[in-house]
């Protein structure tokens, strides 16, 4: 499968994650909500998919040359 294909539906997959265990977690205002998701998935991303992100940066150098 495409590397930025696995990677970008990984990171939608973590955000979405993300926002459902902070709803359920009492965070109800939509927009606080979705900055707070976009925060914690961001750092989960960094740690959690360097691989992915590593496939990704290979495939894009490989094509660059």
């Amino acid at each position: 499968m495409h590397p930025v294909f696995v990677y970008t539906a990984s990171r939608l997959g973590l955000l979405a994650v993300t926002l459902g265990v902070l709803y359920l977690l009492g965070l109800r205002q939509p927009l606080i909500l979705l900055v707070a998701a976009f925060l914690v998935s961001g750092v989960a991303s960094y740690v959690l998919l360097s691989k992915q992100r590593d496939a990704v940066s290979e495939r894009i150098s490989k094509n660059r040359e």
